[in-house]
């Protein structure tokens, strides 16, 4: 077996574990469900959009609430594996420790994913913008593979402190704020009428940054986690 197929393999292994785990709990994906609905709401109560800028106000939402319910399921995701001493022992299997660090990502992406595809439709009832739209969709998909790959990363770092909860997001989000700021910004101008061509360079910078973070996890994960 090359290493690549192997590498591959453990990946796809870390995270059908993960994906077992949550189905049979639902610990994260529910915590970080009952998140975005209670935000969403409060946001449509608290604000009172004008057509003039429905458009980077709901944009805003979005990701403010993926942006929240994604660090709930990163602290609970890595929280997981502080039970028994689950991530010891993945540290001692003999693989590759950046195949650990993609399928923990992976995992992570999809509940963030997940997330997603429960508030866009929520959105499109609750606001008058058409947000079920391709060019979202792959904006969404860029964003949070980005986000959760920075998280990972965090996260593993943080894992061994006491104050994991509190010290992630304050880690997290200088780190990630390139990745907000071009999903906010391509988010807000496809949902003010303009094509996907005008939003390319934001496209381009979340994709950039999906790469350099991608690449960042797999030089340091294995140096995080041995310190």
């Amino acid at each position: 077996m090359t290493p690549l197929v192997n590498f591959i393999r453990v990946t796809i292994d870390i995270l059908r574990k993960d994906l077992m785990l949550e189905w049979r709990s639902r610990e994260q994906v529910g915590g970080m469900l009952v998140f975005a609905l209670l935000a969403i709401l409060m946001f449509n109560f608290a604000l009172e959009l004008e057509s003039s800028w429905t458009a980077g106000i709901v944009a805003g939402v979005l990701w403010v609430t993926l942006v929240f319910a994604g660090t709930i399921g990163l602290n609970q995701s890595m929280a997981a594996e502080k039970v028994n001493g689950c991530f010891d022992g993945l540290l001692l299997a003999p693989v590759d420790r950046s195949a650990i660090f993609f399928g923990k990502a992976l995992g992570n992406t999809l509940s963030m994913w997940v997330v997603a595809g429960f508030l866009m439709p929520l959105l499109a009832v609750l606001y008058p913008v058409n947000i079920l739209h391709g060019g979202i969709v792959l904006i969404i998909v860029l964003g949070t593979l980005g986000y959760s790959m920075a998280g990972t990363l965090l996260a593993a770092m943080t894992i061994q402190t006491r104050a994991r909860d509190a010290l992630l997001p304050i880690l997290l989000f200088p780190l990630a704020l390139p990745v907000l700021l071009a999903a906010v910004r391509s988010t807000g101008m496809l949902l003010s009428g303009f094509p996907l061509t005008d939003a390319r360079f934001w496209v381009d910078m979340l994709t950039a940054f999906d790469v350099i973070f991608a690449v960042l996890g797999w030089m340091l994960f294995d140096y995080v986690v041995e310190e």
